[in-house]
């Protein structure tokens, strides 16, 4: 792959048939001889040029077609694919808790990897600061969807506050309310009630005194972590009281009845909620079978991570293995395995989350196990990718704005060296990422990667 301002002349002997385009298109960057994923539907086109003005997708056509103009700056695709940026839709974003420097590498292992919107999950009200420097270039970072400080119930227990603290999240700007556990249901009802009148999503957990059911029937946006999904296969009358927590689910797994997933689909379906499932992250965090050291050695990319948060992931790690029983957690895993599959079989809206950063699970990175993840249970390299692109955006309502490559779109784009729909791993061949019409190569990439790695000490 080669980038740089290129002549008219050379532009004239791409086109390839001795003239030069039929149509010179101005901007500022232009793909050319690019096989493009447009994500609207399984197909690719080839020898296609894209270019790029002001941040978005200006042309896209035939390269014996269209050209860019004299002194738009090139990148020779060089029959590599190109397809829309990744979303992550539940990040852990930085708080005043992280250092700056901290913080800035962690949103630029996001772009490393391709992924060039997150919905925050852990809010707080730095964070619009931190958006307004990202979307000032002060800071280099994805597209930031912020969610809400957390309704919890160790801060509302009452139905009053529930209401005032969506409420006051709406004006505060956020673009969707956290739920999070320990929430009664009277309080969880009156936030939804809430939310709804405002307009503003409500997503996350679903805390285990409501139930799944309840939830989709409130019309909670999107269901996180298949929170609640073992629970609901377990017949009403056979559920105790006070429910275990999460790594206490296998004490359930006697009474789950499997014949009830048809209609806890069902239920998703005729709700409308979507699924962010982060399933990489709990079969080696939350419900780890395997030791720290065997996930680590596996993934080198913790390296880019500050030492004292890698030995805090050790220690997590530990505490659930020998909080659990092994085989269990392997059960529980394979169950949310068939719960996700019949989901997706049966056409739910699923989006890609990795709950990045998390337990061995760190950003952007663990946005490609994830797909990977998706393709080893069963589906299409293509669906997987849809759920890491398009799908976010219809999530947001905001598929005119990014998640395909079409004329219009934030330039928000991934080109790769390998063709993602032949193998799934090939999203990470990577020859660079554009975000918001800025392009960051392949070697300036590993280059900012490596002075993180040497940061950390690695």
């Amino acid at each position: 792959m080669r980038w740089g301002a290129w002549p008219a002349a050379a532009l004239l002997a791409m086109a390839g048939c001795g003239g030069g385009p039929e149509t010179v298109v101005e901007g500022d960057i232009a793909f050319v001889n690019a096989n493009v994923l447009p994500m609207d539907a399984e197909r690719v086109l080839e020898g296609r040029t894209v270019v790029i003005a002001g941040g978005r997708i200006a042309a896209i056509g035939p390269s014996a077609e269209i050209g860019p103009a004299e002194g738009v700056e090139i990148i020779d695709a060089a029959g590599g694919f190109l397809l829309p940026g990744l979303a992550e839709l539940h990040g852990h974003l930085p708080t005043p808790r992280m250092a700056d420097r901290d913080a800035q590498n962690l949103l630029f292992l996001y772009i490393a990897n391709g992924v060039t919107t997150v919905r925050g999950m852990q809010g707080h009200p730095s964070q619009f600061r931190l958006r307004t420097r990202v979307d000032s270039g002060a800071v280099v970072g994805p597209r930031l969807l912020l969610g809400s400080v957390s309704i919890n119930g160790r801060d509302v227990s009452t139905p009053e506050q529930a209401e005032q603290a969506v409420r006051e999240y709406q004006v505060a700007g956020y673009d969707l309310i956290k739920m999070l556990e320990g929430v009664s249901v009277e309080a969880y009802d009156a936030a939804a009630r809430t939310a709804a009148e405002l307009g503003i999503p409500l997503a996350g957990h679903v805390p285990d005194s409501v139930g799944l059911r309840h939830a989709l029937a409130a019309g909670q946006a999107s269901i996180d972590h298949l929170d609640n999904y073992v629970e609901a296969l377990v017949p009403d009358d056979e559920l105790p009281d006070d429910l275990p927590a999460i790594v206490g689910l296998g004490g359930l797994l006697e009474r789950v009845d499997e014949s009830r997933l048809p209609e806890v689909v069902n239920a998703t379906l005729e709700a409308g909620a979507w699924v962010v499932p982060t399933m990489v992250l709990w079969e080696t965090g939350i419900f780890a079978a395997r030791p720290a050291a065997e996930v680590e050695a596996e993934r080198p990319e913790v390296r880019y991570m500050p030492p004292e948060t890698v030995e805090r992931w050790r220690q997590a790690v530990a505490g659930s293995l020998a909080r659990s029983d092994v085989a269990t957690n392997r059960q529980i895993a394979e169950l949310r395995r068939a719960i996700l599959l019949a989901l997706y079989e049966a056409g739910a809206n699923i989006a890609l989350g990795t709950d990045s950063p998390q337990t061995f699970s760190v950003p952007g990175f663990s946005a490609h196990r994830e797909l990977r993840y998706y393709v080893e249970l069963g589906m299409t390299p293509y669906d997987a990718l849809v759920i890491g692109t398009r799908k976010p955006a219809e999530y947001f309502g905001a598929d005119d704005e990014f998640g395909t490559v079409a004329v219009g779109r934030s330039a928000d784009l991934i080109l790769l060296t390998a063709d993602p729909l032949a193998d799934i791993a090939n999203t990470e061949r990577r020859a660079g990422v554009m975000v918001r019409g800025r392009w960051f190569p392949e070697e300036e990439i590993q280059r900012r990667l490596e002075e993180i790695a040497v940061f950390y000490g690695n």
